[in-house]
């Protein structure tokens, strides 16, 4: 397979990431997205992780199933809060064993219950912990353009991502509606001497109020133009789709104009919008 950190270059990559489905009937139409994306020749998919682990073996599975069957590699999503070490060994064990070469080491979200967090309370120990592995894993970290939720301020944000990313090799970012936040960032950060490739993160909405649930929960302001626009779609499902394409269209082109080297692309397990975009950029055939 493909160490991630090895593809970036003179073109933007183009990465797709999914989540493990609930059902049967979900996890085949994921199958179905996969493949009919794949024809897009994305630089690399990934496949997150639910909270405490809570998707671990069905992320452990679909990412060795899709590193198997596709010619782009699949990175694997892995949160440490909740876990001890030997179960994370043995999950990065087992990558090594088939052939997966990509981690994005996240933090994760600690207990609501105030149980016990495990092993590993950041995530940077988590990055330390996989660079110590002898499969030497090409890994990514997250990173939030406006300011992560329970950050106390930007400065304390932006000293936390850049330690990060002195031990990761690149970091994939959480989604904003505008490029002026990820411009900041990146700024910011080679403020603090930091340089390491960041990928922005778009997603793909097709429902207006989950679009803006999943805004407030990750804290991304949605503009106030963009939100009237999208009242103005609302309950038109077509209108919506078209709306959401357009949008991330342009986001996307003007993160590429602004230097960004890549743009992954959140899929919501479907292949139209994404496929839509994609076309509308031309990053791929």
């Amino acid at each position: 397979m493909t160490r991630i950190v090895d593809l970036f270059g003179e073109e933007p990559t183009i990465s797709f990431e999914f989540f493990p489905p609930k059902d049967e009937e979900s996890e085949q139409r994921l199958l179905d997205t996969m493949d009919e994306l794949a024809r897009l020749e994305p630089t690399f998919t990934s496949v997150t992780y639910g909270a405490l682990g809570s998707t671990r073996d069905h992320t452990r599975d679909l990412v060795t199933k899709f590193n198997a069957e596709y010619p782009f590699p699949t990175m694997a999503h892995l949160t440490c809060i909740g876990h001890k070490k030997s179960e994370v060994l043995d999950l990065l064990d087992h990558y090594a064993e088939h052939g997966v070469e990509n981690i994005l080491a996240l933090g994760g979200d600690p207990p609501e219950d105030g149980s016990d967090i495990g092993d590993f309370e950041y995530a940077l120990e988590l990055v330390e912990f996989v660079r110590d592995h002898p499969a030497d894993f090409s890994v990514g970290v997250a990173a939030q353009p406006e300011l992560h939720p329970r950050s106390p301020s930007v400065e304390s944000d932006r000293k936390h991502l850049a330690e990060k990313l002195e031990v990761a090799d690149f970091g994939v970012t959480q989604f904003s509606w505008g490029v002026e936040p990820y411009t900041r960032m990146v700024n910011e950060l080679a403020d603090l001497d930091c340089h390491k490739p960041v990928i922005p993160g778009v997603m793909l909405f097709i429902n207006i109020h989950a679009m803006r649930r999943m805004s407030e929960m990750n804290n991304t302001a949605i503009p106030d133009d963009l939100w009237q626009r999208c009242l103005e779609v609302d309950g038109d499902p077509k209108a919506v789709r078209l709306l959401g394409t357009e949008v991330c269209a342009d986001l996307s082109q003007r993160l590429i104009d602004a230097g960004a080297p890549g743009l992954h692309l959140y899929t919501l397990n479907r292949p139209t919008a994404t496929a839509d975009l994609v076309g509308r950029l031309g990053l791929r055939a």
